[in-house]
């Protein structure tokens, strides 16, 4: 009898999820070709492994038959990994610099919408309609800006489509919209702090200019201490040449000691060059640097210590230094255990062949996952190759 009452079960769950958006497999230029022969706009669900929001939208919103029977109808859909494979070009090609972000690209490859992170059911599918009509793309939302729309719901959700993306253009929309603002509430603050990206842009002025604003709401320490991390920014990036790879490290140390101590200042620049580094995939650079910067990890929180430990397993191959990053992730486990934790030190020591280690820990993520509602799905095919 138990058995009869599981085998139906698990087909009604299978059709449950069947209802939802269905992703194409093969290449994005195959998945292009089949938008431009049926005449549709491809859906991107531009994604990152470790992204929470994503893995929120794969268990809640895309299994959904609404969502399923909208997006199936009128697209050709897509779930792409933005730091893998093809998808790291695309990033660079659309500019993916948040995730999850949804494109909508026509057949010729080229972007008409978009918008970004966990969105509820009829937000999402709002945004697919959106992205159908001509009238409400975000190229028709940016020339109503440039013919002077001042409607203060409009300017703030423009730039919420923008300010990661097009942090320029997203600067004068906020430019616009706090011009118009007598005072600020909560929310205009969260959106002028995550506008403010440079002491160049028009929003630095704001940021200035409303301080007295700011600090009814924020901790003067804390608006103190973004002031330094703008500052910084704009240091860092002046300081960078992209196409020569090389920094000017003495325009940074002069700049950087009119707010910082000279010990704050090289560690700052050290830290920005480890990241710089593996970005362009000079491997070596990133883990030596690296290895100096975290000798003393006392102060690092749980969630760093486990970043710092997933991004060696990722990218570094000295066995030495994999062991360090067991021990990073040994201390993230002490101080807050986890699922994303354990699932690190499971791969590391995997990567390191203690294959013993690396099977306790697999297993003891996994159940922490189930009790989160995580999925767990790397863990088990780690699990299952021990």
């Amino acid at each position: 009898m138990k058995k009869l009452i599981i085998f139906p079960l698990f087909f009604i769950g299978f059709f449950a999820l069947s209802q939802g958006i269905k992703f194409e497999e093969g290449n994005f230029a195959s998945i292009l070709a089949k938008a431009k022969k049926e005449n549709k706009l491809v859906f991107i669900d531009a994604y990152a492994s470790w992204c929470g929001p994503c893995k929120l939208m794969v268990k809640n919103i895309f299994p959904l038959k609404s969502v399923g029977d909208y997006y199936n109808s009128n697209f050709i859909n897509a779930k792409i990994d933005m730091e893998k494979g093809e998808g790291i070009e695309l990033a660079k090609k659309y500019n993916v610099k948040a995730f999850p972000t949804y494109l909508f690209i026509n057949g010729n490859g080229e972007e008409v919408h978009r918008t970004l992170g966990y969105v509820e059911e009829n937000d999402f599918i709002q945004f697919a309609k959106d992205a159908g009509d001509p009238n409400k793309r975000l190229a028709a939302l940016k020339q109503k800006f440039e013919n002077g729309e001042k409607d203060p719901v409009f300017l703030k959700n423009l730039a919420g489509l923008t300010i990661y993306n097009d942090a320029d253009f997203s600067g004068r929309v906020l430019e616009r919209y706090f011009i118009a603002k007598p005072s600020l509430d909560q929310e205009d603050v969260e959106i002028l702090l995550a506008g403010t990206q440079s002491t160049e842009s028009p929003l630095y002025k704001i940021f200035q200019e409303k301080k007295a604003d700011i600090v009814k709401i924020l901790p003067e320490e804390k608006y103190t201490k973004f002031d330094k991390n703008i500052k910084l920014t704009t240091i860092l990036k002046k300081s960078y040449n992209a196409d020569t790879k090389t920094w000017n490290e003495n325009y940074f140390a002069v700049e950087a000691q009119k707010f910082l101590t000279k010990e704050e200042a090289d560690k700052v620049l050290k830290r920005a060059k480890a990241n710089r580094a593996l970005k362009n995939k000079d491997i070596a650079t990133y883990e030596k640097l690296t290895l100096e910067l975290y000798q003393d990890t006392s102060a690092l929180t749980s969630e760093d210590l486990n970043s710092l430990a997933w991004n060696f397993f990722e990218n570094v191959n000295t066995k030495s230094s994999l062991e360090k990053a067991v021990v990073w992730a040994q201390e993230s486990v002490k101080k807050n255990e986890n699922y994303a934790n354990t699932d690190t030190l499971a791969n590391l020591y995997n990567k390191i062949g203690d294959k013993k280690n690396a099977k306790m820990w697999a297993e003891k993520s996994i159940e922490l996952a189930k009790k989160s509602g995580q999925e767990s799905s790397d863990t088990e095919k780690l699990l299952k190759s021990l």
